[in-house]
C-alpha cells in the first residue's frame, strides 16, 4: 500500500497543527461559528444530535494492522469503545468530544491516517473495488489511479470550495462493479481499447440523495495520460456553472440534468483542449512511482484445493457455508479473499469494537501480510489468505463475531447511523435493521432466497444507499412520527453503469416502524411464490413488475 514519504507526512503534520490552533481559537470564542463551520468540516468533523461525529478517511479502502490498531486506540480512548464503518470505505467515530478531535488527528497521522477532506464541499474520499489487486478479472489494479487522484485532489487550492460535495469511483472489472460508479459525480471504468492500450470509460452527474441519478457517459474511451486533466476540466466547468443558490440543486448531477450531457460535454471539452497537454498529463514515470507501493506480497508457490481443506469443508457444514458465501477466488494459486461480515445480530450493521479491531488486526498480521480492506457493505476484507489457513482464519472470527456466512445475502443488510446519530436523519435506521435480521435468522432461508441486497437510510441524504438496495428502506417523518417508505429494484451496477444500475422504485405509502419485518416477508413471500428456478430477487422483480409486487404489499395493483 502507498507509504508516505517526508513530504506527505510534513504536509499532514502542519495540517494538524494548524487545525489544532483554529479549534484553540474557536473554543476561546475567537472564531465565529460561521467562520468555524467549514474548517471542521474540511477536517472531518460534523457535529451529529448528541456529540460531534469524526471520520477519517481510509482512502480507496486499503489500511493496514497498525492503522486498524489506531482506530482501535481512538475508539477506547476518545469514544465509547467502538467504530462505524461507512458505505463509502471511511470509518466514523460518533462520540468524541470537540476539543479532543485534534488530539485525534494527531495520534491518527502517527500511522498515515487523516480526516482530510472527508466532509465539506469538496472532493471527498475516492473509492474503489475492495478487491482491487487480488482478483484475477480486473484489467489492471485500480489502487495506484485511486492513489494519484487522491494526491491532486487532496489541498487542490480551485476545489477547496465547490458548490457542494464531490465524489469519484473508480472500477476495473468488467462485467461487475462493486464500486456503483453510476452513482458517483464522476465514475471511472478502466478499460483496454482494441489496441490493448489502458484508458477509461468516465460517467458524469451520477448520486443518490433527494434526486437520485444515475450517471451519463460523457466519453466512451480517455487516454490513460490524460486523466488528471479531464478531470480538471469537469471539475473545473461544474465549480463555474453549479448552483450555489440551494444547496438541494447544487450537486453536479443537477447541472448536468439541466445542461443535457451533450452542452457539458461541449463545455468540457472546450476547457480540456486547453489543458490536457500541459504540466497535469499523467506520465508513465509518475504511474510506475506510484505502482510500485502495490506490488504483490511475498507469495508462496501453493497450489488450490489443499487437502486439509477440502476435508474440513466436507466434516463441517458452517465451514462450507462460510466458504460458500464468505471467500473468493484470488488470482494466485493456493490464496483467498476473505470478507469478515460486521453484521452480527444485535450490533449495527457496521460496527466494530476495539476489542474486535484489535484481534481484526491480529488476524491481518498472521493471514493476511498485514493487510486489510473496508467495503461498501459495510464490511472489512482480509485480501490474502492462504487457502490451508481459511478454517483457522474461520475459528477465529467466528469466535469476534465476524464469520456470519451471509454475504450478499438479506441479513447483510447496508444500514446508516439514523436518528439513533445523525441530526438530520428523520427516522431511525438502527432498530429496523435489528427487527430484520433477527426476523430472519434463519441460513436455510437465507440461502434458498439467493442473493438479495436490503439497504436503510434515516433520511434522502441516503447514507444507507436505500435507493440502489433491491429493497430499500427509507426512514420518513410523518407529522412528527417515524415511518418507513420501501422502494424496489435498485441496483448498483453490474456491468460498470450499463442498464443494469438502477434506482428503486417506491412501493407505495409509508409503514410504521413496528410493521416493516411484516413488509419484508410478505415482499419475500411474494418473489418464493413467483419465482422461475434460478432467478434472483432482482431478476424475477423486472421479469414480474412493480405492480403485482405493489398488489401483493397492498391488496390490489394500480
Amino acid at each position: 500500500m502507498y507509504v508516505y514519504d517526508q513530504y506527505d507526512q510534513q504536509l499532514l503534520n502542519e495540517r494538524v497543527t494548524q487545525f489544532k490552533g483554529q479549534m484553540a481559537r474557536y473554543l476561546e470564542g475567537k472564531i465565529a461559528e460561521d467562520e468555524f463551520l467549514p474548517l471542521r468540516l474540511q477536517n472531518g468533523i460534523y457535529v451529529q444530535r448528541y456529540a460531534p461525529m469524526l471520520r477519517v478517511a481510509i482512502p480507496y479502502g486499503q489500511l493496514n494492522s497498525d492503522q486498524m490498531r489506531a482506530l482501535a486506540k481512538v475508539a477506547r480512548d476518545y469514544d465509547k469503545g467502538y467504530a462505524h464503518f461507512s458505505t463509502r470505505q471511511n470509518v466514523q467515530f460518533n462520540w468524541p468530544a470537540l476539543e479532543q478531535c485534534p488530539d485525534i488527528l494527531a495520534d491518527l497521522a502517527e500511522v498515515q491516517m487523516h480526516a482530510v477532506q472527508t466532509s465539506g464541499n469538496c472532493i471527498r474520499n475516492t473509492t474503489t473495488d475492495e478487491y482491487a489487486g487480488v482478483i484475477a478479472e480486473e484489467v489492471v489494479d485500480p489502487r495506484p489511479y485511486c492513489e494519484i487522484i487522491r494526491q491532486w485532489s487532496t489541498f487542490h487550492p480551485e476545489f477547496a470550495f465547490l458548490p457542494r460535495k464531490f465524489k469519484i469511483a473508480v472500477n476495473a472489472v468488467p462485467g461487475e462493479d462493486r464500486a456503483a460508479i453510476a452513482m458517483h459525480d464522476i465514475g471511472l471504468n478502466i478499460i483496454k481499447n482494441d489496441a490493448g492500450e489502458v484508458g477509461y470509460r468516465v460517467l458524469v452527474g451520477g448520486g443518490l440523495g433527494r434526486t437520485p441519478i444515475l450517471g451519463t457517459e460523457i466519453c466512451d474511451f480517455l487516454p490513460e495520460q490524460h486523466l488528471l486533466t479531464y478531470l480538471d476540466a469537469i471539475i473545473r466547468v461544474y465549480n463555474q456553472f453549479g448552483r450555489r443558490d440551494n444547496k438541494y440543486k447544487a450537486r453536479i448531477k443537477i447541472l448536468v440534468k439541466a445542461l443535457g450531457i451533450e452542452r457539458m460535454r461541449e463545455l468540457v471539452e472546450e476547457e480540456w483542449n486547453r489543458i490536457k497537454d500541459g504540466e497535469g498529463q499523467l506520465t508513465q514515470a509518475e504511474l510506475a512511482r506510484v505502482k510500485q507501493h502495490f506490488v504483490d506480497p511475498s507469495y508462496e508457490d501453493l497450489t488450490d484445493e489443499p487437502e486439509t481443506l477440502i476435508s474440513a469443508k466436507a466434516e463441517n457444514k458452517g465451514f462450507a457455508r462460510w466458504l460458500s458465501r464468505n471467500v473468493r477466488a484470488h488470482k494466485k494459486p493456493g490464496y483467498a479473499v476473505v470478507t469478515l461480515t460486521l453484521k452480527q445480530i444485535g450490533t449495527p450493521p457496521g460496527d466494530v469494537t476495539a476489542e474486535q479491531m484489535d484481534q481484526i488486526a491480529e488476524l491481518s498480521d498472521e493471514f493476511s501480510f498485514g493487510e486489510l480492506r473496508s467495503t461498501h457493505q459495510q464490511n472489512l476484507v482480509l485480501p490474502d489468505v492462504e487457502q490451508r489457513e481459511l478454517f483457522n482464519v474461520w475459528q477465529k472470527a467466528k469466535v469476534l463475531g465476524l464469520a456470519t456466512p451471509t454475504l450478499g445475502l438479506l441479513t447483510n443488510m447496508i444500514c446508516c447511523p439514523g436518528g439513533d446519530f445523525c441530526a438530520l436523519a428523520n427516522a431511525k435506521s438502527i432498530p429496523v435493521a435489528e427487527a430484520i435480521q433477527a426476523r430472519f435468522d434463519n441460513l436455510d432461508y437465507l440461502y434458498d432466497l439467493g442473493e438479495l441486497d436490503l439497504n436503510i437510510s434515516g433520511c434522502m441524504n441516503a447514507c444507507g444507499h436505500h435507493h440502489i438496495g433491491h429493497i430499500g428502506v427509507l426512514g420518513v417523518d410523518k407529522k412528527g412520527e417515524e415511518f418507513y417508505q420501501v422502494s424496489l429494484g435498485g441496483n448498483s451496477g453490474g456491468n460498470a453503469g450499463d442498464t443494469s444500475a438502477s434506482v428503486g422504485k417506491i412501493l407505495g405509502p409509508s409503514f410504521a416502524r413496528d410493521k416493516m419485518p411484516d413488509v419484508v416477508a410478505t415482499i419475500l413471500d411474494f418473489y418464493v411464490a413467483n419465482r422461475h428456478e434460478g432467478e434472483t430477487f432482482l431478476e424475477a422483480y423486472r421479469r414480474i413488475g412493480h405492480d403485482s409486487y405493489k398488489g401483493a404489499v397492498y391488496g390490489k395493483a394500480d
